[in-house]
């Protein structure tokens, strides 16, 4: 199986070959007048990452960073036709920064015209896989009820035009000129029947989450300030 590195110098390389109008081989800078270019890759690089959206797991995204040199001047028309192509293409990013002489020392050859080609590559992450259902699916049909109740401040004074959502539905509604609300198609649980109904209050510059007894037929909400 081809790795991400191997299959990004493969492309360039095929790239190169048809750029430059020769065979541009994968190999280190070496001596040879009558050489023409070769590819070596030099250093990887990060790159920026994506967030992924429901649940999904976004490739790992990184580049590789290759250098592109020829031995004599033979080489130098391929040199400027890679870097015409490149130009023109607007791919892969070409980096003019390949004149540092501790690398060519560290390569072992004489300083040359050379380019820096960037390529992106990415790895794949596997998609978490769901856990099997081992028992037999069970469907429950909630009831569904009408919430009646009031938003009051500190002094019991009515708040009026406060938004009343019911969390984790799309359900939203606002208060009268009493602070009354109502809100129509409340799940209700047969088999949970004491689970509290949660209401966000969104106005006046705050936020105020509370808990509502469903048993309690006119239930009432203290808005205090932060």
């Amino acid at each position: 199986m081809t790795g991400a590195i191997e299959a990004a110098v493969a492309d360039l390389a095929a790239w190169l070959t048809g750029a430059a109008g020769d065979p541009v081989p994968l190999g280190p800078p070496r001596d040879d007048p009558g050489g023409g270019l070769t590819v070596w890759p030099l250093e990887l690089r990060p790159a920026r990452q994506t967030a992924g959206s429901g649940g999904t797991r976004e490739p790992y995204r990184f580049v590789v960073r290759l250098l592109v040199s020829g031995g004599g001047p033979a080489a130098l028309p391929a040199l400027d036709r890679v870097l015409a192509a490149a130009t023109a293409a607007g791919q892969p990013e070409v980096v003019l920064a390949a004149g540092d002489p501790a690398l060519w020392r560290a390569l072992g050859v004489a300083p040359r015209p050379a380019l820096l080609l960037d390529v992106p590559a990415r790895i794949d992450r596997p998609a978490p896989s769901a856990p099997p259902v081992r028992q037999p699916l069970r469907l429950r049909q909630l009831d569904m009820r009408t919430l009646d109740g009031r938003v009051v401040g500190p002094e019991r004074q009515p708040l009026a035009a406060m938004r009343v959502e019911l969390v984790g539905t799309a359900q939203a509604t606002e208060t009268d000129a009493g602070g009354r609300f109502r809100l129509v198609g409340v799940p209700h649980d047969p088999e949970a029947p004491d689970r509290p109904v949660r209401i966000r209050l969104v106005g006046r510059g705050r936020t105020h989450t509370a808990d509502l007894d469903p048993a309690d037929s006119d239930p009432v909400v203290v808005c205090a300030p932060d």
